[in-house]
């Protein structure tokens, strides 16, 4: 099965990290980060799709960052 998850945050180092998390999880990128504006909070906030294959067949039960 291929896994998708979008990570977000707000524009921090916490964005990064947990990209890089995820990366050194075996997920890898998928496509170009996107950057907006929240106006609800006021702040900048990054999101990033990362891709993975993995064992089994998809079962929306699964917690994807647990893969």
């Amino acid at each position: 099965m291929k896994a998708y998850r979008l990570l977000t945050e707000e524009d921090t180092s916490a964005f990064c990290h947990k990209v890089t998390k995820a990366l050194s999880k075996g997920w890898e990128l998928y496509g170009s980060p996107s950057y907006a504006f929240d106006a609800s909070t006021g702040k900048m906030r990054c999101a990033q799709a990362v891709i993975k294959e993995a064992d089994g067949e998809y079962d929306p039960e699964v917690k994807l960052g647990g893969l």
